[in-house]
């Protein structure tokens, strides 16, 4: 196994990984630095795109193109004339939560969850949300501090969240016909390992391999939610990660500057990395069909 940091945009807070399978290319954001960008490994050229907020979630669209969750709304990014336009929102009642993190289901939908920004004392005031294709927004379970780690298993019928307030990821039956979420239980807890819950990916096996926010490490857990292996990662703050290559055989890792946060600076942090030699392979990224 080998991890390598990848040449480009060095993010305060970067998030969001997806891999385009048509394209060959990564698609990652920078939150607080307002961007979407777009990595081609074969090339070595990152592009980017600036949004109107600090954007918490992204999915690709079918046709080409974005949808992006951008403080309290949902948006379509347009790559070819960098447009960025509201499709719904505000999502939220109360002015403190914002989106965080989410997935694209099979059938099409753009699943997310919300979280309290007042993050060191944060309510269970977020909660679990669907975008359909006709951009209406559905609320399909709420009391979330802090939303994470969405994805979904291979088949579609098993939707994985986390509140990161609560160093617990949950699992829920999902209905691919209705979109609608039943049978919540915890899936992991991640505090044994030194960190909280961020984003996740799921293998062609079913395993999830999830980022572990302070824990420097990812790590990978069977369907049952029990540890498969970890790995150690050269900086602290991972925050998501994405099968890609043109085998799907490669895990892309963002990571944050500490600094962002007040930290100490941390030598590597901010980059992509990715990982060779895992011996499993991804599963394509579903579009957002609206």
């Amino acid at each position: 196994m080998k991890i390598e940091r990848v040449d480009t945009h060095r993010c305060g807070l970067g998030e969001g990984a997806v891999w385009d399978a048509d394209e060959g290319a990564l698609y990652f954001i920078d939150i607080w630095g307002e961007k979407v960008f777009r990595h081609d490994p074969a090339a070595g050229t990152t592009r980017s795109w600036n949004t109107p907020g600090h954007v918490g979630a992204m999915g690709l669209r079918e046709g080409g193109g974005a949808v992006l969750a951008i403080k309290d709304s949902l948006f379509t990014l347009d790559f070819e004339s960098g447009d960025c336009v509201k499709v719904a929102g505000p999502v939220f009642d109360n002015p403190r939560p914002t989106i965080n993190d989410g997935a694209v289901d099979r059938a099409g939908r753009f699943v997310f969850g919300g979280c309290d920004t007042e993050i060191e004392k944060a309510e269970p005031i977020g909660g679990l949300y669907a975008l359909d294709t006709g951009h209406r927004v559905t609320r399909l379970d709420s009391g979330t501090h802090l939303s994470n780690s969405h994805c979904f298993s291979p088949d579609g019928k098993t939707l994985y969240c986390a509140d990161s307030f609560l160093n617990t990821a949950y699992a829920y039956d999902y209905d691919l016909a209705t979109g609608q979420v039943s049978n919540k239980r915890e899936f992991v807890n991640t505090a044994e390992l030194g960190g909280c819950p961020d984003g996740s990916a799921v293998d062609a096996d079913g395993l999830v391999w999830m980022s572990i926010f302070e824990g420097a490490k990812i790590a990978a857990f069977r369907p049952d939610g029990t540890l498969e292996r970890t790995i150690d990662m050269p900086v602290r703050l991972i925050s998501s990660v994405a099968f890609g290559g043109a085998a799907l055989d490669l895990l892309y890792v963002t990571t944050i500057n500490p600094t962002e946060f007040g930290g100490e600076a941390e030598e590597g942090s901010g980059y992509v990395y990715v990982i060779e030699g895992l011996g499993t392979r991804g599963v394509p990224e579903a579009r957002y069909r609206g």
